[in-house]
């Protein structure tokens, strides 16, 4: 038995007693209440009242393998090989890698509830509460080597963009991988992007996209987190997260599939249509160095164009950071 075992048992709102748990899961009641006792560790609140048992404090959506698939495009059924959901999993990244390592990975996506071990880039952590967040990554294979990935993260961008657009989300992107949303207080991160590449720079390589999506975040989560942090139910409580994940799967795997021969270019003018900080003063934070510029466009390989003590420089991803000007 698993949490997410009790969960599934639990979704429907209604009170539930500990020896009916145990008897539907096949174990005891003190194995049922260990569980319960973790799922306020992981983000999960109950209800208790004497006499009636135990519920979920609030409905949670759990992803639904099929259900997710039945929303897919024709076309973008032919292309996803696997899809895999999983309870828990320390990253769907590193769980994508090890797929590509066992010959597999091409065309996958994973899916998990949550996810003990996230991070972003420069190895920052992403928290992701039980069941309340999309967090995903896709598998594909590129043919030409690495310098065909110039601008990817910057396309991912766009793609979870058109997506949260297409349900009345107003978003900004801020280089290279962030998603905001637009909030009356400003803009708050919604979704990080992490790209890992393996292979030849020039033959065969490996790539794993990996997207986390904040969907319904809980005010003690926002507490920790030291930005402000938007989330998809802010605007649109009702959104289901299945609907969404099958948006984005079909979405990713369309732009793989065509960035091949596509590049950067067909996503350049989309991108700089959502740049967060155009023409802005921007902080740029490289290793030791800091120093204050202005941010303009990006070129076709999805660098960031800056302007410092009048010359105009190229930054590239990597171990680089911008930050708008307070």
């Amino acid at each position: 038995m698993t949490i997410g075992d009790l969960i599934r048992l639990m979704r429907d709102g209604e009170f539930h007693s500990g020896e009916q748990l145990g008897e539907r899961l096949g174990v005891s009641r003190t194995a049922v209440w260990k569980q319960l006792k973790k799922l306020e560790g992981v983000g999960v609140p109950l209800e208790t009242v004497k006499g009636l048992g135990y519920r979920l404090a609030a409905p949670l959506e759990l992803f639904d393998g099929a259900d997710i698939v039945a929303r897919l495009p024709h076309d973008c059924r032919t292309r996803l090989s696997r899809l895999i959901i999983e309870d828990n999993l320390p990253s769907t990244n590193a769980f994508l890698r090890a797929r590509f390592e066992q010959g597999a990975g091409h065309g996958e996506a994973c899916l998990a509830e949550a996810q003990s071990a996230g991070r972003g880039r420069r190895g920052r952590g992403w928290e992701t509460p039980w069941g309340r967040s999309v967090v995903l990554s896709v598998g594909w294979r590129f043919e030409g080597g690495a310098s065909v990935l110039e601008g990817l993260s910057l396309a991912v961008g766009v793609v979870l963009a058109e997506v949260l657009e297409r349900h009345g989300l107003e978003v900004a992107l801020k280089w290279p991988n962030d998603v905001l949303l637009k909030t009356p207080q400003g803009l708050a991160k919604l979704a990080g992007i992490l790209l890992e590449v393996s292979g030849d720079l020039a033959g065969p390589c490996e790539v794993v996209v990996g997207v986390g999506l904040n969907v319904d975040l809980p005010d003690e989560v926002r507490a920790r987190i030291e930005q402000p942090v938007g989330a998809v139910h802010d605007v649109v409580p009702e959104l289901s997260r299945n609907q969404l994940a099958s948006e984005l799967v079909a979405g990713l795997l369309d732009l793989l599939s065509h960035y091949e021969e596509q590049g950067f270019g067909a996503w350049q003018q989309a991108w700089e249509r959502r740049h967060a900080y155009a023409n802005q003063k921007i902080d740029v934070i490289q290793h030791n160095a800091r120093y204050v510029a202005q941010a303009e466009g990006i070129d076709e390989a999805g660098n960031l164009l800056v302007r410092h003590d009048g010359e105009l420089r190229r930054l590239a991803g990597g171990e680089i950071s911008v930050r708008v000007r307070s």
